[in-house]
């Protein structure tokens, strides 16, 4: 009889080694190899059994039309714009955050709202009992909402529990670094604990019909916990993001098989839970000083929406050591870059100080659009002249100082026009597409072609504010 097979697998990625090392060859992580003893293979491997012949695969050619799945809205707008619409039956939404975010809050008035709609949901905590879930929804007054509460974490037990619900239009796991299977010999939160565990709940949702999520932890990087394998397995990957010391949650779709990508929900965390934020724009600059040098607008759009945020950066003098580059919300490698770019194409001696950049509000700000509108805070920084507190900024930033058109111009400028910004400052317009971009009538375009000539419409201002000094 062959002897079973010793392996070490990662705990971090996975991957499979036939000797321990200290240091993982995949992910580069320390101390992560652990033993497993798997079973023996079969001697020449596996050999075709004479009654098992495979069944053949059905081929169709590219023509024809689908319907789109019908959707379960939950009816919390901001959750359902994420999702694309609503929940698709048989569907796996798999939603990560840091501790203490929101996620169990969240996906509770999820739970609760599709219960008061006649939805039958099941809620499964492994890491709270059922009196913390009940304490939980007395505060957040959803004691009424019809749901099935348990609390659990032998996935065996959940699997034949599940089967009693076969109308259960949602099911949530919450976490799935808790449930763990006697059939598998490693401790829960294991890689292959995680990942059996996710593939059993994941065929229950296919075969039963319902939709799963399930929520995941994430590490130090903010990624989510476990092997990556996890994301691919699902149909939906969200990121609950924010401070915990600021009252506003981004969600962020990350992935997505039935709608778009890159969507974001704004809530509001309150006390009496999380509450829909329908215009960002507003809330984001609601406490903006526009007399203030540093700042500057930014016409940003998150998926399909635009949102309007504040950039600020403030620069002090470091005539010694090195420069010190603090920047929260956005690139640090784009700031260096964009730096750079303001020094050497426009003459601006920013080297010797220390820049700290800033975007209000908690969101994160990731196209590069967003290059124009940190360009204008560095200038207006630097001259201490505030910009025009009724312009709104948006463009790519080349090496050379050009600017660049971005996707979707006409979406931004009909949302600062809706805010009443008075002007906007953006890429020229060029022949083949851009040429065509509607103008709002209230809003005046600025076309700005190279770094310089931001640079000349705020030298205009540093003149017009000496010439209303001497006035004075």
């Amino acid at each position: 009889m062959a002897k079973p097979v010793k392996a070490f697998v990662c705990s971090a990625c996975g991957s499979v080694f036939p000797k321990w090392a200290g240091r993982c060859e995949a992910c580069a992580a320390w101390n992560t190899l652990e033993e497993r003893t798997t079973a023996p293979a079969l001697p020449g491997g596996l050999k075709p059994q004479a009654n098992a012949a495979g069944r053949r695969i059905e081929f169709v050619g590219l023509a024809g039309i689908s319907p789109p799945p019908p959707r379960v809205p939950t009816t919390i707008a901001e959750f359902d714009r994420v999702l694309g619409g609503g929940l698709v039956a048989a569907s796996v939404v798999l939603v990560g955050g840091d501790p203490g975010i929101g996620k169990s809050t969240l996906l509770l008035q999820a739970g609760a709202a599709l219960g008061l709609a006649g939805r039958l949901v099941v809620y499964i905590s492994g890491e709270e009992s059922v009196d913390q879930i009940r304490l939980r929804a007395g505060r957040l007054g959803l004691t009424g909402a019809p749901m099935e509460v348990a609390a659990a974490t032998q996935l065996g037990d959940i699997l034949a529990s599940l089967g009693q619900f076969p109308d259960a239009a949602l099911v949530v796991i919450d976490s799935i670094q808790t449930m763990w299977t006697e059939g598998v010999d490693s401790a829960p939160g294991s890689v292959t604990q995680v990942r059996a565990a996710a593939f059993e709940l994941i065929r229950a949702a296919k075969t039963q019909g319902f939709a799963l999520m399930l929520v995941g932890h994430v590490t130090k990087e903010g990624n989510l916990a476990g092997p990556r394998v996890l994301e691919h397995m699902v149909d939906v990957v969200l990121h609950f993001e924010g401070d915990r010391g600021h009252q506003f949650r981004i969600l962020r779709g990350v992935k997505n098989r039935f709608g778009a990508t890159d969507e974001i929900g704004v809530f509001e965390m309150t006390g009496g839970g999380l509450a829909q934020v329908a215009n960002p724009s507003a809330l984001f600059l609601a406490e903006r000083r526009g007399n203030v040098s540093g700042s500057a607008v930014f016409a940003g759009l998150e998926g399909s929406r635009p949102v309007l945020v504040e950039i600020q950066v403030l620069l002090a003098p470091n005539p010694g050591g090195a420069p010190r580059r603090s920047v929260i919300g956005w690139d640090s490698g784009r700031l260096s870059m964009l730096l750079a770019v303001l020094e050497t194409r426009c003459g601006l001696k920013l080297s010797q100080n220390d820049v700290y950049l800033n975007v209000a509000g908690g969101l994160r700000v990731g196209e590069p659009a967003a290059d124009l509108a940190v360009a204008a805070a560095l200038i207006s920084a630097a001259s201490d002249v505030p910009t025009d507190p009724s312009m709104v900024f948006f463009g790519e930033v080349g090496l050379s100082g050009e600017v660049r058109q971005v996707a979707q111009a006409e979406l931004r400028l009909k949302e600062a026009a809706k805010l009443g910004f008075a002007q906007a400052a953006g890429p020229k317009r060029v022949a083949g597409g851009a040429a065509r971009m509607a103008v709002p009538g209230t809003l005046k375009l600025l076309e700005i072609g190279h770094l310089t000539d931001l640079v000349a419409v705020a030298t205009a201002g540093v003149k017009r504010a000496l010439q209303s000094k001497e006035r004075g």
